[in-house]
């Protein structure tokens, strides 16, 4: 649709960017819908990513490196997926292709017969991640314009979530029927795929222009001189800077993140202090996620009430789970865990809300890609910290793991007192 059509002063009474067909709420839950299926996808193949790989030949320090690029891909590539979402404006293009991507890797991941097969196919999985994200999230902002940023991004986490914790029980079930046969394992999750596939092209069709929920985001063509940068040698203006709160804010997300250890540390300690049998850490992890749904909704709607201070509850998140988490008591690790999945939460849903509210819709794709690629980055130093000081000293993880939540919380206070 050109952009002139959504210009107030030449209104198009048929035109579907002018009155949606759906009702913001009814958006955002369709496409949680895509995105449940989708993890439903693409999370019951990460849970046998190491165990297929191996099957095939891979040593350790190959699925450490295959899945450790696969990541890298998902995160870094955003930094470019999010600028060209913004220049070409075509979010639902870029949306559907990431998607599709996915979809079509991960049945074939099962039909894989040589490593290097499935290992291309396990990074162009998160390739696919990295193509749609940006796009995905901007779209959703407009529509938790009218929902509430908080609420409408929490409700897309909470569905999210019900998919990353279906799909690997499904994975198992089926290997545990078939023998450990990957093949059928993995090729049922196509079913799923093609379904959120149609429910995003139904949503297209029905939202072609999602940026009617947010008045103030719809672009013009040819917008009169506003003060600021001088335009470009070629006529063009100039991007519109992220806003300095924008970046103050990243390096708190960055900070809080760098010091949270992965779900992988967690679960060697739960193996290699014998504390839970192997078969049931997915268990475990399946309870993380839904505390991770549950997390994501009580912050939301938080969120929406009081604003970036519910934030605060992250950093403690992050300390109490290492206090618990590194024990050598069963209880007390499991409720580590599951802080480790409430903690997940919101870092998922009210993370991602508070970016709409500080962007500008026009550079609003490209604050998502940049902000993916500092809290992933984060993530993976988070991890490779944890890993080295469990296996240095676990007093001493505790110790930095504070400290790094206590500099985060000064980053939150200063977010907080530039927006004020």
């Amino acid at each position: 649709m050109k952009p002139a059509a959504r210009r107030p002063v030449v209104p198009e009474p048929e035109s579907t960017a002018v009155r949606p067909e759906l009702r913001p709420w009814r958006f955002v839950v369709a496409f949680g819908t895509v995105s449940l299926l989708a993890d439903f996808v693409y999370e019951g193949a990460r849970s046998v990513t190491g165990p297929l790989l191996a099957s095939l030949g891979a040593s350790a320090l190959v699925v450490g490196v295959v899945t450790g690029v696969g990541e890298a891909a998902a995160l870094v590539l955003r930094l470019v997926s999010g600028p060209l979402a913004d220049r070409t404006r075509r979010f639902w293009t870029w949306t559907i292709a990431g998607y599709a991507l996915t979809v079509v890797t991960v049945p074939l991941l099962g039909l894989a017969g040589t490593l290097w097969v499935a290992s291309v196919l396990v990074i162009a999985e998160r390739v696919g991640k990295a193509v749609r994200s940006p796009a995905k999230d901007t779209l959703l902002s407009h529509a938790t314009t009218a929902t509430g940023r908080g609420r409408g991004f929490a409700v897309h986490e909470a569905m999210d979530q019900v998919g990353a914790l279906l799909g690997p029980l499904v994975v198992a079930g089926v290997l545990a029927a078939t023998g450990g046969d990957y093949a059928p394992a993995l090729g049922v999750l196509a079913a799923p795929g093609v379904a959120a596939l149609a429910v995003l092209v139904w949503l297209r069709a029905r939202v072609p222009d999602p940026t009617v929920y947010e008045p103030a985001a719809t672009p013009e063509p040819n917008p009169e001189p506003q003060p600021g940068p001088a335009p470009r040698a070629d006529g063009k203006a100039l991007p519109i800077r992220l806003p300095r709160e924008f970046w103050v804010y990243a390096a708190f997300a960055g900070a809080t993140l760098a010091g949270f250890a992965t779900f992988g540390v967690l679960s060697y300690h739960l193996v290699e202090r014998q504390l839970l049998p192997t078969a049931a850490v997915p268990v475990l992890y399946a309870a993380a996620m839904g505390v991770d749904a549950l997390a994501a909704l009580a912050t939301g709607w938080a969120y929406d009430r009081i604003g970036p201070r519910v934030l605060t509850v992250l950093p403690f998140l992050a300390m109490a789970m290492v206090v618990l988490a590194f024990t050598d008591t069963t209880g007390l690790v499991i409720g580590g865990v599951l802080l480790w999945g409430a903690a997940m939460g919101v870092q998922e849903s009210t993370l991602r809300a508070t970016v709409a509210d500080l962007v500008p819709p026009g550079r609003r794709a490209t604050a998502y890609g940049l902000f993916a690629a500092v809290i992933g980055s984060a993530m993976v130093l988070g991890g490779v910290l944890a890993g080295a000081l469990y296996a240095y000293s676990i007093p001493v993880l505790i110790g930095v793991t504070v400290a790094v939540q206590v500099l985060a919380l000064v980053l939150l206070a200063a977010t907080r007192s530039r927006r004020t």
